[in-house]
């Protein structure tokens, strides 16, 4: 029966409201005929039924009054407007209602001022018609978004509760010379508010969420990207998708190079179409063998992600031991002369009599060679390979000329923060060879991250774009220690379970739970469970109604529920985001969690603008095939000459490894 009921009433309410309205209109016209006869006269426009008509309306008191006759037909008109729903996502603001309200009244009420002045009185007529209409359409205006305002306010029956679940956000721009500042709406009680997401402290990490298309580079990456070029940051981009977040930070660079006190320098890894060249071990920076033991794991784990999950394991440990013993003795080898990846990489395909003899003459090698050596000489096979495989099988996948070219190179050093030559390093990947290329840019990170994580260096900003596509050894310890060293971090990614997969479960709830500042678009499931409990619960209103023959009850009462629930999460829309933000003892930030819609200004006016492309800088592919073919006449040269030296030496002769 409640189905039946319901709208029946609404029609009714909708003929009364209609009624009213043509009453007002009619009580108006009958008012334009009265107060302007002259003029319908001069126009012809008049009759005696009209008249007689107009004389017994006349006859009522209100009607003679100027004032009275305006006031009832606004009365009217203002019944009409009342219960006037409004349209879901249709904003409402008290502003507009209350402008067109004054502007109506002055109109409205005023419009016989016209008639002081020295014109012909029909055209006074005409004039002082239009102004009320105009004045009757603003107050209609005015009305209408009064009613709506208010409808909106008493009917909260949405079926997904979003008129409670609103909170008050932070609605102060706080600014300073580190903070992303994100320009945002959000709805409070069914009125649409304007809002900041104020990231203060971006030292303290930054965490993006959401799944593709939530907006994550658009609304949110790009931002980071301008404000922290534009406030002098130093930077590294991990740019999964290549070349898409490089030309947004090249044109900013571009754009706002005068923001840093000395002139930045902008470099590009891509292994594809060759830009620069930087070597990730460079002899510079690897001062002793744990170095090449961290840059060892780093190669190996970002080949072999399932490894991640087994460190400690023989089988893992192996092979990153083998590597460590190769790169330390590159390291130490005439002063680091050959000490590239690309170098290692041959070093690693040399047969294991000479390999093994030339390192075992090495004393600082020796002790980390001597468990492969060992197996060698009794035949142990299946226990080298074992031991082996996994370094040689791995690094063999990277035996390109492209690859050989950028590593070998030294174009750049990775201390971006260093205050008398800042550089923006920007690194490509590909989609389709992310595995192979996401080691090696693995090995820049962790080169980079040991360079830059030092006191008195210039404030630097690192982001990385899909973030799980590669393996960061010691991003928790950066996370933890950085932020002293004014090192922004930024880490965006998918969906948790996406770091679970390929950092292992511990790992991955490390990283989530370190991080100080939270935004995040769509995301589902267990992701959405989590952000969902860490905003917290608010104090909700909840209205329930019994009904019985006799009477219907209504009950008020007020219960803590999610502010933003599971299912809210896991609905956004592309722009639509929830987070919360860390704060600093000199600037507080009382409300830290939001729920919003940002609004990208800068790149709405940027729309306008094209973008220039990266400069291409063309290499010679004969260039790069020498440089290949050099790299391995090297390693043959090292390999002849270190093993004539061993059959020369009679001290280094119990070297040379022979099997029994």
């Amino acid at each position: 029966m409640q189905n039946n009921i319901q709208p029946a009433s609404d029609d009714g309410a909708r003929k009364l409201r209609e009624l009213s309205r043509i009453i007002s209109i009619a009580i108006l016209i009958i008012h334009f005929y009265g107060y302007c006869y002259p003029a319908f006269e001069h126009w012809k426009l008049t009759c005696k039924i009209a008249d007689r008509l107009a004389i017994n309306f006349f006859k009522i008191d209100f009607l003679r009054n100027y004032f009275k006759a305006k006031s009832v037909a606004l009365a009217a008109l203002a019944f009409s407007s009342v219960g006037i729903k409004t349209r879901e996502n249709e904003r409402l603001n008290y502003k507009y209602a209350i402008t067109y309200t004054i502007i109506g009244a002055l109109f409205y009420f005023f419009g016989y001022l016209l008639f002081d002045l020295n014109y012909d009185t029909a055209d006074l007529c005409i004039a002082y018609m239009i102004a009320t209409t105009l004045g009757y359409i603003f107050l209609l205006s005015g009305f209408l978004i009064f009613s709506k305002i208010v409808t909106s306010k008493f009917s909260n029956k949405q079926i997904f509760n979003t008129y409670n679940e609103t909170f008050p956000q932070e609605e102060r721009l706080i600014e300073n010379e580190y903070s992303i500042n994100l320009p945002a709406e959000y709805n409070l009680r069914g009125r649409s508010r304007s809002s900041w997401i104020n990231v203060t402290n971006p030292f303290r990490g930054l965490l993006i969420l959401g799944t593709p298309g939530s907006g994550k580079t658009f609304f949110v990456i790009q931002n980071i990207i301008r404000q922290h070029i534009q406030k002098g940051f130093a930077m590294f981009i991990y740019d999964f998708k290549y070349p898409d977040l490089t030309t947004i930070a090249y044109n900013y660079y571009l754009q706002y190079q005068s923001s840093y006190k000395v002139k930045p320098e902008f470099y590009v890894i891509d292994f594809e179409n060759i830009m620069h060249r930087c070597n990730p071990i460079d002899v510079r920076s690897m001062h002793d063998i744990t170095d090449a033991a961290e840059s060892a794991r780093t190669i190996l784990l970002g080949l072999n992600q399932a490894w991640i999950k087994k460190q400690g394991d023989f089988w893992v440990e192996s092979p990153i031991n083998f590597l460590t013993a190769l790169i330390w003795y590159l390291r130490i080898y005439e002063d680091g002369k050959y000490c590239t990846l690309a170098h290692v990489i041959e070093l690693i395909q040399t047969p294991y009599d000479k390999l093994f003899s030339i390192l075992r003459a090495e004393p600082q090698v020796e002790a980390l060679i001597m468990p492969f050596v060992t197996a060698y000489m009794n035949n142990a096979n299946a226990q080298l390979e074992g031991q082996v495989a996994g370094a040689t099988i791995s690094l063999g996948k990277l035996s390109s000329p492209n690859l050989y070219y950028v590593l070998s190179g030294n174009d750049f050093t990775l201390d971006i923060n260093n205050p008398d030559r800042p550089k923006i390093v920007c690194v490509g990947n590909s989609p389709q060879k992310a595995n192979i290329y996401g080691a090696m840019l693995s090995l820049y990170i962790t080169e980079l991250t040991r360079q830059l994580n030092k006191r008195n260096k210039l404030k630097s900003s690192i982001i990385f774009d899909e973030f799980p596509s590669i393996y960061f050894n010691g991003i928790d310890n950066l996370l933890a220690t950085a932020r002293s060293n004014k090192v922004a971090t930024t880490l965006a990614i998918q969906d948790a379970s996406q770091l679970k997969l390929h950092y292992g479960k511990e790992q991955a709830e490390v990283i989530i739970n370190i991080v100080g500042n939270i935004i995040s678009g769509q995301v589902s499931g267990e992701t959405a469970k989590q952000l969902s409990e860490s905003f917290g619960k608010i104090i909700q209103d909840k209205q329930s109604v019994s009904m019985n023959d006799n009477k219907t009850s209504v009950t008020n009462s007020t219960h803590l529920e999610m502010a933003i629930p599971q299912s809210t999460i896991s609905s956004l829309s592309s722009g639509e985001f929830v987070g919360m933000v860390a704060d600093d003892p000199q600037q507080k930030i009382r409300l830290k969690k939001f729920h919003c819609e940002i609004i990208n200004k800068a790149s709405k006016k940027e729309k306008q603008i094209d973008f220039k492309e990266l400069p291409q800088l063309q290499v010679d592919k004969k260039i790069i095939l020498e440089n290949y073919l050099l790299i391995k006449n090297d390693i043959r040269q090292v390999i002849e000459t270190e093993m004539e030296r061993i059959l020369n030496d009679p001290r280094l002769k119990s070297s040379m490894v022979k099997r029994m």
